[in-house]
């Protein structure tokens, strides 16, 4: 990763991939944020800007609230995520920090789908995986709402799937 790389170094942590989420469905406030990830209206309101600054997140809507203006912010649709050798690094990182987070608060006696996987398929087989992947990533996405709506349940998704090098990197130390 680069100093010039600021929408990854925004990315990188797990608070503000959460706010990402839990905006997608519907514009929050920093207020409303704090509320929901248990954190100080002063630290929602920091990661918030971070995100603003860097054109992740957009102004949805202002509104009067309490004798003050209230400002709501939503994801920016197609809010970009790297494919580059750096920024997927990063991001396995802060997703795997929100993926034991979430564990942790996993409904028990839950059904649920986890895979782990290295495996060998045909170009073609991989396309289509790839393409249905992210069709259920977008009809996720779709079909959220924002949180505590009634008559939905909270879900933890995280996935990742990308090809790998065929052989291991040379170890540096040897070279």
């Amino acid at each position: 990763m680069t100093d010039t790389d600021p929408v990854l170094r925004a990315l990188a942590h797990p608070l503000r991939l959460r706010m990402l989420s839990l905006m997608w469905p519907g514009p929050m406030s920093a207020a409303e944020l704090a509320r929901e990830l248990d954190v100080s209206h002063a630290l929602a309101s920091q990661h918030l800007r971070r995100l603003d600054a860097v054109g992740l997140v957009e102004l949805a809507e202002e509104r009067t609230r309490r004798g003050g203006r209230e400002r709501r912010y939503r994801t920016v649709p197609g809010t970009p995520l790297s494919d580059q050798h750096d920024g997927a690094l990063m991001l396995a990182e802060t997703m795997a920090h929100t993926l034991r987070e979430r564990a942790g608060r996993r409904l028990e006696a839950s059904e649920g789908v986890t895979v782990d996987a290295e495996l060998w398929v045909d170009p073609g087989t991989w396309e289509e995986a790839r393409r249905r992947l992210t069709e259920l990533a977008v009809e996720l996405h779709r079909a959220a709402r924002p949180p505590h709506s009634p008559g939905t349940v909270p879900l933890g998704v995280s996935m990742m799937a990308f090809p790998l090098r065929d052989t291991p990197p040379p170890d540096p130390s040897t070279a």
